[in-house]
């Protein structure tokens, strides 16, 4: 299975569950904003599912 392929499944699949895509968030930030920190995966992580599960009452970055 080509490797692109393998990718775009493997993101949509966390998806599906609620896991949002850490190198999507990267290139992002990066796009628009390249001077400014990013968080590291576990913190991406920690953040969404505070976004999705906890009291943030915010959205996820991604």
């Amino acid at each position: 299975m080509p490797d692109r392929l393998l990718h775009r499944l493997t993101a949509m699949l966390r998806l599906m569950v609620g896991v949002k895509d850490y190198d999507a968030y990267l290139a992002r930030a990066r796009r628009f904003n390249p001077e400014a920190p990013v968080m590291s995966r576990e913190e991406f992580f920690r953040y969404c599912q505070k976004a999705r599960y906890g009291r943030g009452g915010g959205k996820c970055a991604c």
